[in-house]
C-alpha cells in the first residue's frame, strides 16, 4: 500500500478519534493528543498490512504502538494514561465483527456466526495483550528505577 492511499484513513482516524474526545470530554490539547493517536493507530495498522497472513498480529502490533504513545503522552502532559489510551484505539474496536456476528446468529448462520465471533475475540485479545504487554513493561520499569534511585538515596518528587 502506498503512503498516499495511507493518508486519508489515518485523517478520517483522526477525527473519528476526536469525535470520541468530545463524548469523554476531554479538553484543550489532550483532545488533539488523544485524536494524533487514534490516527497513529490506523497508521500502523495499515503499515503491517500483508506482512502477516492474518490480521491479529496487526491489531497486536498497532495496540503496541498506540500504548507506548499512551504512556509517553500521560507522561509528557501529566494525565492518566486512558485518556489518550482509550480515544487512540477507538479506530481499532472490532465492532463490525461483534454486528456481524450477531446478524449471522439471527440469521441462523451458526458456522459463520461462529467463524466470525472467535475471529473478533482473537482481535479483542491482540487489543489487549497489547495495553497489558506495554503497561506491564513500564511498570516493571519504574520500579526498577525507583528502587535503584533509592538505594543510592536519591529522592524523587
Amino acid at each position: 500500500m502506498n503512503l498516499y492511499a495511507m493518508i486519508w484513513p489515518c485523517v478520517y482516524s483522526f477525527f473519528a478519534s476526536l469525535a470520541f474526545s468530545f463524548t469523554f470530554n476531554l479538553r484543550g490539547a489532550n483532545m488533539f493528543y488523544a485524536a494524533l493517536g487514534g490516527a497513529l493507530s490506523w497508521f500502523v495498522y495499515l503499515l503491517f498490512a500483508g506482512c502477516f497472513s492474518s490480521d491479529i498480529p496487526q491489531y497486536f502490533l498497532s495496540m503496541v504502538a498506540v500504548s507506548i504513545y499512551s504512556e509517553y503522552m500521560a507522561r509528557r502532559h501529566k494525565s492518566p494514561v486512558t485518556v489518550y489510551l482509550v480515544i487512540s484505539y477507538i479506530p481499532l474496536v472490532p465492532g463490525g465483527g461483534a454486528y456481524y456476528t450477531m446478524e449471522y446468529l439471527v440469521e441462523g448462520n451458526s458456522a459463520l456466526a461462529a467463524e466470525t465471533g472467535v475471529h473478533t475475540l482473537f482481535i479483542a485479545g491482540a487489543i489487549a495483550m497489547g495495553i497489558v504487554l506495554v503497561s506491564s513493561l513500564v511498570r516493571i520499569y519504574t520500579v526498577y528505577i525507583r528502587r535503584r534511585l533509592k538505594a543510592r538515596g536519591i529522592t524523587r518528587c
